[in-house]
This record gives structure tokens, C-alpha cells and sequence, in this order.
């Protein structure tokens, strides 16, 4: 028998676990991670993503098989982009393309009408009155146009406005009348999430099905709810990243974060086990789902041993950047987005005269990053900053090891405050001084041990003092990592994938690993969990 990748299943499994995630897999360290490392606990793992391409994707990251999903956003609110709302803007066009197409159209016959003056055949009497005629009916829709593209342009606005009491009372009223399935309302786009993984999951038939964060738990609920229907035995684990009621929001309108955040509190109680990032996440958790009990804590940590993904050597960092051993360079490795104040970074270089920059980024050419790139050019220090593509995801700590300072800027939001993020045990096992803003669970970690320096959080003069400080003696910030060892085993994914192994192995009993020297579950010769073959066709 053959899997769908062609090749032929190998040693029995302990169990069929489908992972979820809602992005292209490559830019998740975290879920890359949790695959490889449950995959040679002896489970098996496929970990679905998206894309935006229309053909699948497939390959594999240690013994787990990835594959990519084509992903199309037929239902997304501003997909089709119906404004009309005939008590709030009567006037209004129906589309916001259909109000630029309205006043191009106008442009152009003004633009006709003119030439048409210009031509030395128009000065007679009656072309004259005819072109009269036509400038006044062009005048006129010209100013109809006008109010209509206006009365458009005023609705985007408001419907993008959260604080729009037209929003807002629709937001609560919806609320009120469906409680937590009101995101069916608010949006829709949801389902298109359902309709791109559910199949899938049904033909693989898993005997854990791990969503990673808001938008797969109702996935995996779902497909969860099917399978116990037709009499089989599926449990549900729920990774929780975010504190989604603190995020700042980066779905488009204001519906879009009330409409996560009731899909999410509808769903959690159908985990059986929850995950998440850190303990303070997880009391949240608890306090706004109700769940039976704590979260088990699994920490972003990187990964520090075991067979590589690749067999390309670690980039040289300073080799990409053109710069020499001596030069100082203050790096960021993460999304980039106005939230995690990477512009602070930007602005200190003036104050800053030998300091590079290195921005490790999923993609240069976003409109944030390429911001950042003109702010440089305009202070003059372009030549200083620096942005770089991810590496795998287990080249990172040597990869950022060239730098010489690990800099964390993020501004205050709730969900920024809770947790020791993935940069932060990057930076520590790379054994940078790390320079972060006053959020509550870095900047307290890093006063605690003595790493690096604390600034307030968007303070450019504060910043540029943490900076010189660890410039000034980096040595003095190294040492903690040789002094507590113990900081730095704790803090790797190792350590954590044994968490999650506890995890599945509590929810399924029968798969626990064997003790040494006896057989494995399944030797008698089944493939896989309760003898699922992968891919069969009836």
C-alpha cells in the first residue's frame, strides 16, 4: 500500500495526528518544529497549510509530510466589496471599483469634450452649440460623479471604522441575537478556511487533530464532530499562540476581530487537550473559555540538536550583509508589522554612527518594510540597513550568532505583554545581548537575568541609551548564558516536545512509547494507528 506521496508507509505509528495551520508552513517555525519533533517520537504526522497558488504543495520536514493546500477566499467580506447601505449612504456606488470606473469614465469624455474644442472644424454656429451642450450635460455628471464617488468613499470609511456607531450597533446586535455563532454573520470567510482543509482531514482520518490557533479550531471541530458522528474516535488538540481578545488587529474592517474572537470562544470547549504559549496566556484562557483546566504550557524554543532539515550549510550573516567581524550589527528576526516597532530601529541609526541593521524578514517588498527602507534613505543611513530572507528553522541560532545585539522593540498590547516569544529564545541560545521594550514578560525576564537592556517601549532616546549600553560592554550581557546553563536547557524545544509527547500520549493511552526493549505498539503489522492505510482507495 502507498501513501499519497508515492512512497511506502514504514515502521507502525503510534497514532495519526493531522497538524493545521493557516499560513504557507515555511514562515512557522513553531509548527514546523512540533511536526519534526512528534514525527521521531514515532508519530505520524501530516501538517496541512495554505497557499495562494493554485497547485498543491508537498514535501516533507523530517519523517512529517507537509503539504500545502490551494486556498481561495470566496467568501472574504471586501472580496466583492458590496457597499451599498441605502439608509446610511443612498447615493453610494455598489463597489468601490464601480465609483473609480465611474469617474474615470467622466475623466475621459472631459478629456474628449476638450480636444474636440481644439479642432479647427468647431467654429461654426451650430458646433458651437452642440460642444455647449456638451460641456453643461458633462459639468453636470461630472458634479453627480463627484457626490456619488464621495457618498462611496464616506461608507468604505465608516465600515472600516470601528468606532462607527453604525458599526458598532451592528457589531452588538449581532452578538446579542446569535451570542458567539455570530461570526457566521460577521464573517463569512471562516467557512472558506472549512472548505479548503475539511475534506482533506476527513480522508486522512486522523486520530488527533492538532489546530494551531483561532482560525483552525473551528476547522478541527469541526471535522472532529464528523468523524465521532460516523462512530470514530478523534481527539482534538487545541494550540492556542495568541491572546486574540489583545491582539491588535490585522484582518481588514472592524468586524473582523469580534467575528475571531466568537468563533474561538464557540469551539474551545470542544479541545480536549489545550496547549499554549505561556502560563499567563493560559489563565486567560481559562478565565474567558471556562476550560476544565490549566493549558499545558509549551514554550517557543528553538530547536538545538537532532538531524538537520537540510543539507545546505548556515548562512554567514555577515557575509550577506558585506561586513566585517568588527562592525556591530543589531538584528531582527520576525514579522514586521507597525505593532512590533521596527522604525525605532530605523530612527536610532543617525545617533548610532557604526551600527548596522539587519531585518530578517518573511518578505522586503511589504508595504511596512519597504516604509522602513525609505525612512532609512531619507536620514541617510540606507546603506546601514540590511533585510534578509527566513533559513530554516533549525539554522536560525547559528544564522543570527554573527549579530551582535538581538533587538526586541514590540509596543504595548495585551497579547505582547504575556509571553517570552520565539525571537527571545532565538536570541538567548545565540547568545545575543538582547535589547527589548518594557513589555511585562521580556522586560521583566531580562532584568531578572542580566542579558540585556530594557527600554520604553516607542522611546527613541530611552532606546538609544539600551543600545550603547550593550555596545559599550557586550561581554558583561554574554556571560549570564555561561553562568545559567539551566536557563538555556529549559529554554529548547527538546524539552518541550516531550511536553507535547505528554500531550498525545494522555489523550490516547494505547500509544504511549514502549518501555526499553519491549515491542512497539502495532508490531503486529498493522500500518499505523487502529491499521489506517494512508491514501487507500476503496
Amino acid at each position: 500500500m502507498q501513501i499519497e506521496d508515492g512512497t511506502v508507509p514504514g515502521a507502525p505509528s503510534r497514532g495519526r495526528v493531522v497538524m493545521l495551520v493557516d499560513n504557507d508552513v515555511v514562515r512557522d517555525s513553531r509548527v514546523q518544529k512540533a511536526a519534526k519533533s512528534m514525527a521521531e517520537a514515532g508519530w505520524e504526522v501530516h501538517l496541512l497549510g495554505c497557499t495562494g497558488a493554485k497547485k498543491r504543495r508537498a514535501w516533507k520536514i523530517g519523517e512529517a509530510r507537509v503539504r500545502l493546500l490551494p486556498m481561495q477566499h470566496v467568501l472574504l467580506r471586501n472580496q466583492h466589496g458590496v457597499l451599498r447601505a441605502t439608509l446610511r449612504r443612498p447615493l453610494a456606488y455598489g463597489h468601490p471599483k464601480v465609483a473609480d470606473y465611474r469617474r474615470r469614465l467622466v475623466q475621459s469624455r472631459r478629456a474628449d469634450l476638450a480636444a474636440a474644442r481644439l479642432d479647427p472644424g468647431s467654429r461654426g454656429p451650430a458646433r458651437k452649440a452642440w460642444l455647449l451642450a456638451r460641456r453643461v450635460t458633462a459639468k453636470a455628471q461630472s458634479r453627480w460623479v463627484a457626490l456619488r464617488v464621495k457618498q462611496t468613499e464616506s461608507l468604505a470609511e465608516a465600515r472600516g471604522n470601528p468606532r462607527s456607531p453604525m458599526e458598532r450597533f451592528a457589531v452588538n446586535f449581532w452578538l446579542k441575537v446569535l451570542g458567539d455563532r455570530a461570526w457566521r454573520v460577521l464573517d463569512r470567510n471562516l467557512w472558506d478556511w472549512d472548505s479548503t482543509y475539511g475534506k482533506v482531514i476527513d480522508k486522512l482520518e486522523p486520530d488527533i487533530i492538532h489546530a494551531n490557533d483561532f482560525r483552525m479550531l473551528g476547522v478541527a471541530a469541526r471535522s472532529v464532530r464528523r468523524a465521532r458522528a460516523k462512530g470514530r474516535k478523534v481527539k482534538l488538540v487545541w494550540d492556542a499562540h495568541e491572546f486574540l481578545p489583545g491582539i491588535r488587529p490585522w484582518g481588514a474592517g472592524p468586524r473582523w476581530l469580534p467575528a475571531m474572537i466568537a468563533h474561538e470562544r464557540e469551539y474551545a470547549g470542544d479541545a480536549d487537550a489545550v496547549v499554549t504559549v505561556s502560563a499567563a496566556l493560559g489563565d486567560r484562557l481559562v478565565e474567558g473559555h471556562g476550560l476544565r483546566g490549566a493549558p499545558t504550557v509549551v514554550l517557543n524554543a528553538p530547536i538545538t540538536g537532532g538531524e538537520p532539515s537540510t543539507s545546505d550549510p548556515v548562512p554567514d550573516m555577515r557575509e550577506m550583509c558585506g561586513l566585517g567581524p568588527d562592525t556591530p550589527i543589531a538584528v531582527y528576526s520576525g514579522s514586521a508589522s507597525v505593532q512590533r516597532g521596527l522604525d525605532i530601529m530605523i530612527d536610532a541609526l543617525p545617533r548610532l554612527p557604526r551600527l548596522h541593521v539587519a531585518l530578517i524578514v518573511s518578505s522586503a517588498r511589504s508595504d511596512y518594510v519597504r516604509g522602513l527602507i525609505a525612512r532609512a534613505a531619507e536620514l541617510g543611513v540606507a546603506d546601514r540597513v540590511h533585510t534578509l530572507p527566513y533559513v530554516p528553522f533549525d539554522q536560525v541560532v547559528p544564522f543570527l550568532a554573527a549579530a551582535d545585539i538581538g533587538v526586541i522593540p514590540i509596543h504595548h498590547w495585551p497579547n505582547h505583554e504575556i509571553a517570552l516569544i520565539t525571537k527571545f529564545f532565538e536570541y538567548s541560545h545565540a547568545r545575543l545581548p538582547i535589547v527589548v521594550s518594557d513589555v511585562q514578560a521580556m522586560g521583566d525576564m531580562v532584568k531578572s537575568t542580566g542579558q540585556g537592556e530594557v527600554f520604553h517601549a516607542e522611546d527613541l532616546d530611552d532606546y538609544v541609551r539600551a543600545v550603547e549600553a550593550v555596545l559599550g560592554d557586550p561581554q558583561r550581557y554574554r556571560t549570564v548564558y555561561d553562568d545559567r546553563p539551566d536557563l538555556l536547557h529549559e529554554w529548547t524545544w527538546e524539552a518541550q516536545a516531550e511536553v507535547l509527547d505528554g500531550v498525545y500520549t494522555k489523550l490516547l493511552p494505547s500509544a504511549a512509547k514502549p518501555a526499553p526493549g519491549a515491542p512497539a505498539a502495532g508490531s503486529d503489522g498493522a500500518d499505523g494507528a487502529d491499521g489506517h492505510l494512508i491514501g487507500a482507495q476503496d
